[in-house]
């Protein structure tokens, strides 16, 4: 791989970098009880618990919604930044790395 081809590949992973940070997952649990936000490289952006949906007397329950939620989350925030990544892998084997 020439010196150009390297910074044609680094520009487009900063590009698809910058485009997972924009990007915002939102995962429910609890029929809606807890909600995750997170962003495409995979930062929690926000976590909402909605108390009028939340039985304060089982917190072991709302733990398992968050526990669940942030799992669900991070997967989905993978799944995403596989694929972006996908098209930039293919031209790598294209170059034979």
């Amino acid at each position: 791989m020439n010196r150009f081809d390297q910074a044609k590949m680094l520009m487009r992973a900063r590009k698809i970098q910058k485009e997972l940070q924009k990007q915002v997952i939102t995962v429910e649990q609890g029929d809606g009880a807890v909600r995750v936000e997170i962003t495409g490289d995979q930062k929690i952006k926000k976590v909402h618990i909605y108390t009028e949906s939340v039985d304060l007397d089982d917190i072991g329950q709302l733990e398992r919604w968050v526990e669940d939620a942030v799992k669900q989350a991070i997967q989905e925030s993978q799944k995403v930044a596989a694929a972006k990544l996908q098209p930039m892998m293919g031209a790598l084997g294209d170059l034979g790395l």
